[in-house]
């Protein structure tokens, strides 16, 4: 069965589960108090009964408060955070061509930056000054979305740390006789090192145009 979460931390509730939590918010807000465990079963057409599992099983997971013997006590609880209000959700709307004209198809979906830019190792954001890695496309300005990590393979674009003291963001290649950070910028030398740390790995790039 397909697992949807509610909360960053919180428990797996199930698509339905989801869907009852959602039309209790949406019944709440519209009218200004929760609905009843009939109005619930006319929405979902199924029995009080099943509804009923579904609210008991919201309550064990912490999602739902109600108070007995109250039509409409039903309460959600302040740590729910639903995914249609992520601050970092975007609507995808279909699909642009940037090579030949395609035909333009409406698409209902959700790009979720966070589930993007998932990793199994902490993420960090970095917002870019200059242009010595522009041949990467990461221009001045731009949001590099980094994946903290100590070491990096050749080729890759890193968070560096030279001499303890100074951080820039270049394409990582390990020589012989230490590191070169090389940049994407012919104006730009490459810097050889042997007392470099790495700080993280880009694994993303945003942009904004004003």
């Amino acid at each position: 069965m397909a697992r949807s979460k509610v909360t960053r931390s919180g428990p797996l509730l199930t698509p339905k589960q989801l869907r009852v939590l959602t039309f209790i918010r949406d019944f709440t807000n519209a009218h200004g108090y929760a609905p009843t465990m009939q109005e619930l079963a006319d929405e979902f057409r199924v029995s009080k009964v099943t509804v009923f599992e579904h609210i008991s099983a919201l309550q064990k997971k912490g999602c739902l408060r109600r108070s007995r013997h109250k039509a409409r006590s039903l309460r959600l609880s302040q740590t729910v955070a639903f995914p249609d209000e992520s601050p970092a959700k975007l609507r995808l709307v279909g699909t642009i061509a940037a090579g030949r004209p395609i035909e333009a198809i409406e698409q209902r979906e959700f790009l979720e930056l966070d589930s993007m830019f998932v990793s199994s190792n902490e993420t960090f954001v970095l917002r870019v000054r200059g242009d010595s890695i522009i041949g990467d496309n990461i221009c001045d300005g731009d949001y590099v979305i980094c994946e903290k990590r100590s070491t990096a393979q050749n080729g890759e674009t890193v968070v560096a740390l030279i001499d303890d003291e100074e951080a820039t963001l270049k394409r990582f290649y390990r020589t012989s006789n230490g590191v070169r950070l090389e940049a994407r910028n012919p104006a730009f030398e490459p810097i050889f090192t042997s007392n470099v740390r790495i700080q993280g790995v880009v694994i993303g790039v945003l942009r904004r145009y004003s």
